[in-house]
């Protein structure tokens, strides 16, 4: 059987404790991020917040600095 397309390409939003834990930082720090501008999130209908995953991974890999010899 062959996977759907249309929801294997939908992005999973992350909870500020998964992106935290991806960062390495406080969830409140996230939360802060957010509020500053500095990671894009959305509300869920119950308030909370969620962090698009594209979004999140693709920070995470712009603030990866190479090693230098």
């Amino acid at each position: 059987m062959t996977p759907d397309p249309v929801t294997t390409s939908i992005p999973v939003p992350l909870t500020p404790a998964e992106v935290a834990a991806l960062f390495r930082v406080d969830p409140k720090t996230v939360t802060r991020w957010a509020q500053d501008g500095k990671l894009p999130s959305f509300r869920t209908p119950g308030g909370h917040r969620r962090y698009p995953s594209s979004e999140v991974y693709s920070l995470r890999t712009a603030s990866v600095t190479p090693a230098t010899d």
